[in-house]
């Protein structure tokens, strides 16, 4: 080991130790509801720093260009043996590239792989028939770069999963002097992230029969929508399974030609989607991408706002005023689950609360127990979805529980989160990642209100593992079909994050929403006493949560391999956790 690695390495521990004992007297002072973020990063500290575990290998970090030199280069030796193995491979996908427009010089030449064809995407006489050349066709936007093994990872990624009919990857940009910069390491198929980008670009390969069942490229189109429409209709016709999603960067679009917004030839395909597919909604442009609004029943269903607390009379107040005064939605009904208050001033207030319409107050004197003060009110919730709110939750957009209800409505949906906000108006939770801290993190944390976040998903609706139940809506049946919050092992830690797991191994999806806004006065509510049973109850859950959860964890398909566990804030990973390339066959 260098000096200067040596040095490093003890920066990184006496900041950590200092970071600990700050963090373990924050968590003494707290009064949250949900302490599970400082639990799970103080208990990782414990186990490296106090258990006497030794830290995890740090590599020196650098820019995206140190990244891509260290990680994402193949030497010629590589590209040598890479050839003869492409030689010797029995199997050849034949590959029909259809290029939207002139491709960076250079690109197609350089391909390791050359069992290709090439015709320009508009130039396809009617009634073509690509299946009977082809086995795989792919569409590429104009001016994109391919780097030398692009066509070679596809060729052998669509081989090793035969299942697969669309496949996509990773992209990034490059500069005015060609150097690489802004990558998107984008997630596993993503359904609502689809919606409000098209994850397909700059290319998307399609198995040459669902091409021709989806009725090829419309030629007529612009080639931003050209490739979206393209896509959406693919989409229509496969199963999510279907859709194969390569952790590399297989493409290189110019950072000039980049558009960053939604564009109104977006918004008709997208429209165009709707009908086809008879969703009741419409696309939106965006500065960001687009926004799917999903029309409301008639009637819209009633909503049971669930909200347990103990004493915390500012908080309650402030929270339930600003549910009752903001919220625009019509039809909901508020349950207080008062879980042992002994304060004269909040009784007094309970009271005048229960006293009026459309407010239930729960007298519920167990000791503190989450999931199960939620599992409780949920049985004697009249909605048909229920809403689980913190007591330190303030409503600051109108139409947050409208949004919420009208994604949680959609088929195949879960839970539904919502971007909650510190009070200075940074993000809190922007969706769960999984792995981050551990067992989990929030993503975006920190992030300014306005900023648009790796690949702008901190501004666009999308699917994650989980969401956190500070804000969240669910329909009621599912909540029971589930069982609910897991009062059993999960008293106080995780249990929100397992709920949503169990949801997904169900087969719903659990969507996130920029659109509704909320503040979120975390660590503002109950006392945290991080010592003796409290850690011991902790680290039994999150034990409870690898056992059940395992690998899961350290792979979630709405993150990305090249991204850190370490950090909120979607920072490389140093190293990535996959092969810089794929196995060969």
């Amino acid at each position: 080991m260098s000096s200067a690695q040596l040095q490093r390495r003890i920066a990184l521990l006496e900041h950590e130790t200092q970071s600990l004992e700050t963090r373990l007297l924050e968590m003494q002072q707290s009064t949250s509801w949900r302490v599970t973020a400082p639990l799970r990063w103080a208990s990782r500290c414990l186990q490296r720093v106090v258990g006497g575990a030794p830290l995890p290998q740090v590599e020196e970090r650098g820019d995206y260009a140190d990244w891509v030199e260290r990680y994402d280069m193949i030497d010629p030796a590589a590209t040598d043996r890479r050839r003869r193995e492409i030689d010797a491979s029995p199997k050849r996908q034949r590959l029909l590239l259809l290029p939207a427009g002139e491709l960076s010089a250079g690109t197609l030449d350089a391909q390791l792989y050359k069992e290709w064809t090439q015709r320009p995407a508009g130039s396809l006489p009617e009634g073509f028939n690509a299946a009977a050349s082809a086995d795989w066709v792919i569409w590429i936007e104009p001016g994109c770069t391919l780097p030398s093994h692009a066509l070679w990872v596809i060729a052998q990624q669509s081989t090793a999963h035969p299942e697969a009919r669309l496949i996509y990857a990773d992209e990034d940009e490059l500069d005015a002097n060609g150097r690489r910069i802004n990558p998107f390491f984008k997630p596993d198929w993503n359904p609502d992230l689809f919606l409000s980008r098209n994850l397909f670009a700059s290319w998307v390969a399609i198995e040459a029969h669902l091409f021709d069942e989806s009725g090829g490229v419309r030629a007529e189109l612009p080639p931003p929508e050209q490739g979206y429409d393209l896509a959406l209709r693919c989409v229509e016709r496969v199963r999510s399974e279907q859709i194969r999603h390569i952790p590399h960067v297989l493409a290189h679009r110019r950072a000039s030609e980049v558009e960053f917004g939604g564009r109104p030839g977006g918004v008709a395909v997208l429209n165009a989607h709707f009908a086809r597919t008879t969703t009741a909604a419409r696309a939106e442009a965006t500065q960001f991408g687009y926004r799917t609004r999903y029309a409301l029943p008639s009637s819209p269903p009633l909503v049971s706002l669930i909200i347990p607390t103990r004493n915390a009379l500012p908080l309650v107040r402030q929270c339930i005023e600003s549910i009752v005064l903001e919220t625009d939605y019509p039809n909901y009904e508020i349950l207080l689950v008062d879980n042992g208050s002994d304060d004269p001033e909040a009784l007094a207030y309970f009271a005048a609360l229960n006293a009026q319409q459309g407010i239930t107050v729960i007298r519920d004197e167990r000791a503190f127990n989450y999931s199960a003060l939620n599992n409780a009110a949920v049985a004697r919730a009249q909605g048909e979805l229920v809403a689980l709110l913190n007591n330190d939750i303030e409503v600051i957009s109108p139409g947050w529980l409208a949004e919420m209800v009208s994604i949680a409505l959609q088929p195949g949906v879960g839970a539904v989160g919502a971007k909650l906000l510190y009070p200075d108006t940074t993000v809190q939770h922007g969706g769960v990642i999984l792995g981050v801290g551990g067992i989990a993190g929030h993503a975006h944390k920190h992030l300014a209100r306005s900023d648009p976040g790796h690949g702008r998903r901190a501004q666009l609706a999308q699917s994650f593992s989980a969401v956190t139940a500070a804000c969240l809506v669910v329909r009621k049946a599912l909540y029971e079909q589930v069982g609910g919050l897991d009062e059993e092992h999960l008293t106080v830690a995780f249990n929100d994050i397992d709920f949503c797991l169990r949801l997904r191994e169900a087969g719903y999806r659990n969507v996130w929403t920029p659109e509704a806004e909320l503040f979120h006065h975390e660590s503002a509510t109950r006392v945290s006493d991080f010592s003796g049973p409290a850690l011991q109850r902790f680290l039994r859950e999150e034990q409870f949560m690898r056992g059940r959860w395992g690998a899961l964890l350290q792979a979630d398909p709405a993150y990305n391999p090249n991204l850190s566990l370490a950090a909120e804030d979607f920072s490389y990973a140093w190293p990535p956790r996959t092969p810089w390339l794929p196995p060969s066959t």
